[in-house]
């Protein structure tokens, strides 16, 4: 029977991919083997975000947990070459610019195996960010590109990327927000956190350019103690670890209204992110979606390989105090008019039928 090798590894990716492996999974003449590399270990980034999606368990778990960028690409290369040459998958598949989906790319073509690059052609034209020589590196050894925009589109053709292997499909973030908005209505998260529609503000940070620097933090910091609604900060681990190093856990503690919490679900998160006034993130998956559920984001960092959504659903303020306290005035200044302008835009990552389009692909490249 033919077979369909996913990896993938981080919460960002299950998300995702949450209706293309279903669409897989139905498939009676293809085999779909779903391979876990473990660079997110913690249940709370990831085995809760399967449960609530309604995803299988994985075929197989690399467990390669957490380490520097060489080693965990390094592992998963030897890892994933062992379990190819055992499962010998037809097509290989990974979404994103993660460690887990180059390493995966890397195995398949040393391995003669075809790779598609799901989200491909997303550029932030800044190299000193892991995930950006994460992309270049992936696009240029995939056999097929399903590009999210026309933008990234463009951009696989300037990186001289064949034409015969890029297509345009669109974003499957858009999908799986639309289907799981309305489920997550009942997650509880807003009674739990005493919260009001339009009455708080969402912070996410996680990218290394923001946590790894003390600096940065303070001044992230400084700007959030100016804002006068109630702050929800989920905190991921490396942002916790960071924090901690640097000595700021008292700063951010004593910021008069944030609410520290632990990583929650994705159910818990959507409710927060679509009942929010606004948000704070340097995430990029949340800027996608901000777009679905109609948010606007300031988004803290300086630049963005989501550029669709700049003068629509979000501003680039990075991490300087003045530019996120007056990115947050202006909302502020106008926004009963922001609200209203935000839902007549169209979201920019696609008409919700990439999942689809992406299976109908993968199905017809599958040896």
């Amino acid at each position: 029977m033919k077979k369909i090798a996913v990896v993938f590894g981080t919460r960002p990716e299950i998300i995702k991919l949450a209706e293309i492996i279903p669409l897989l999974k139905r498939k009676k003449n293809v085999q779909t083997l779903l391979v876990f590399t473990g660079q997110h270990y913690d249940y709370n980034l990831f085995g809760i975000f399967m449960k609530e999606l309604g995803l299988p368990e994985p075929d197989i778990n690399l467990g390669i947990g957490s380490g520097t960028q060489a080693y965990q690409v390094g592992t998963i290369l030897m890892k994933l070459e062992e379990c190819f040459a055992k499962e010998k998958p037809g097509i290989v598949a990974g979404l994103g610019d993660t460690n887990s989906v180059f390493g995966a790319a890397l195995a398949a073509e040393k391995m003669k195996i075809p790779f598609a690059h799901i989200e491909a052609g997303i550029r932030s034209f800044d190299r000193t960010m892991p995930e950006e020589v994460n992309r270049v590196l992936t696009d240029q050894i995939s056999s097929y590109c399903f590009a999210p925009t026309k933008t990234a589109v463009k951009n696989l053709h300037k990186s001289e990327a064949p034409g015969n292997r890029i297509f345009l499909t669109g974003n499957p973030i858009v999908e799986v927000v639309q289907k799981n908005l309305e489920k997550s209505r009942n997650s509880g998260i807003m009674e739990k956190l005493s919260l009001k529609k339009n009455e708080f503000v969402l912070l996410t940070m996680h990218r290394s350019e923001n946590v790894d620097s003390g600096e940065k933090l303070e001044s992230i910091a400084n700007a959030l103690s100016k804002i006068k609604w109630k702050i929800v900060f989920p905190m991921h681990p490396r942002a916790r670890a960071k924090i901690e190093e640097s000595g700021l856990t008292e700063k951010f503690n004593a910021i008069k209204n944030i609410v520290i919490t632990e990583p929650l679900g994705y159910f818990d998160f959507l409710q927060l992110c679509a009942n929010s006034r606004y948000l704070l993130s340097d995430s990029g998956g949340v800027q996608e979606e901000a777009a679905v559920y109609k948010k606007f984001v300031i988004i803290l960092r300086e630049n963005t390989e989501r550029p669709e959504i700049l003068g629509k659903f979000g501003v680039l303020a990075g991490f300087n105090e003045k530019k996120i306290i007056s990115s947050a005035g202006k909302i502020e200044k106008g926004f009963a008019e922001l609200e209203k302008k935000l839902q007549k835009i169209a979201c920019p990552f696609g008409d919700g039928k990439a999942s689809r389009r992406i299976v109908e692909k993968l199905l017809e490249a599958v040896k």
